[in-house]
């Protein structure tokens, strides 16, 4: 909670207002507001005492969850007020319309004032769209990663990151969705309410603890778990930068740790090294692009981190004993043969 200026010795609510964009996530909506309503109040009574939230949008039309659920706001955003964070919730990249002009306005005077801006799912691509972002490290979900390369070509890459749950940096807070909007709510609560408070609403919510913001994502479809915390964020960056892929001593480089370091760990975990484990799933990859995609070989060879159509030629034969070409004829037919047979 804040002082209040106007009445010295007393306290305010922390103000929250939350903007729901088209096609928004209801997981990553309803974690982070539902761990404010048990954090604000005493009992079961949800009274926002320690903090207050309004949905705010540029009209009362409701907005669509992409599961089908509509949320109408309660305010507009020239009635809306001030509040100290600004939440923008996203969701589904490729279906219906996007943040609005007014939307990405209302973002661009929040920023101007003291509310700190948080992105949670795919809001990071609105506040970029709102030019919020410059010099500001941003979190983006692993499975994002790409379209958001491809639609914001000039982001630093050294900025962008993709195999943690959240980033906090300065006034700008981005989070990679679903889950983790209870632990980026959880970590905004502890900056202004006693942490007992916000132990005890993740403990009804069946939370066991908050995740800190280092914590790696969850690993990519395919890829075998790991124990160690740094070598699933390791995996990460390795699928991150597929294309081009890390050197050994700058993948140990951002994990803060000495090459002999990491290699060992890796070893311990996976049974292999660094770059035996990244070229399988350099190759693993490939093999699903060939079997999901018209994408040619040579172009799939360029995504996946090989110089070229002969190189991932020779691999894809030490791991599958076939061509690609061949691979990609025979994949349908032994998969329909498999379905025929159950």
């Amino acid at each position: 909670m804040f002082s209040d200026p106007t009445h010295p010795g007393t306290v305010r609510p922390l103000r929250f207002g939350i903007v729901l964009l088209p096609n928004f996530t209801l997981t990553a909506f309803s974690g982070f507001v539902d761990l404010l309503r048990l954090a604000s109040d005493e009992g079961d009574m949800s009274r926002p005492v320690r903090c207050s939230w309004s949905i705010v949008g540029e009209s009362f039309t409701p907005v669509r969850a992409s599961c089908g659920i509509q949320i109408a706001p309660w305010t507009t955003f020239e009635e809306a007020g001030s509040f100290d964070y600004v939440v923008i919730v996203g969701g589904l990249l490729h279906s219906g319309p996007s943040a609005s002009k007014a939307t990405l306005q209302f973002i661009r005077d929040a920023a101007r004032t003291s509310a700190t801006l948080v992105g949670i799912c795919t809001g990071v691509f609105a506040l970029m769209r709102a030019e919020v972002m410059d010099g500001y490290r941003l979190c983006v979900s692993w499975f994002h990663y790409w379209d958001f390369v491809e639609r914001f070509p000039g982001v630093d890459e050294r900025n962008l990151v993709a195999d943690r749950l959240f980033v906090i940096d300065r006034r700008r807070i981005t989070c990679s969705g679903g889950r983790a909007s209870i632990d980026v709510a959880a970590a905004i609560l502890l900056r202004h309410v006693e942490a007992t408070v916000v132990q005890k609403a993740l403990r009804i919510m069946l939370v066991d603890d908050a995740q800190k913001g280092n914590a790696p994502q969850p690993h990519p479809p395919g890829l075998e778990p790991a124990t160690h915390h740094k070598v699933r964020r390791a995996i990460l960056l390795m699928e991150q930068h597929m294309g081009q892929p890390l050197s050994l001593g700058e993948l140990a480089r951002r994990l803060e740790m000495s090459v002999r370091q990491l290699e060992r760990l890796f070893a311990a975990e996976t049974g292999k090294s660094p770059h035996a484990y990244g070229r399988q799933i350099r190759i693993r990859t490939a093999s699903w692009l060939l079997t999901s995609s018209d994408r040619t070989v040579a172009d799939i060879a360029t995504s996946c981190g090989f110089s070229d159509a002969s190189h991932l030629g020779r691999e894809f034969r030490k791991e599958y004993g076939q061509s690609p070409n061949a691979y990609r004829v025979a994949r349908p037919q032994s998969e329909a043969l498999a379905l025929d047979s159950g």
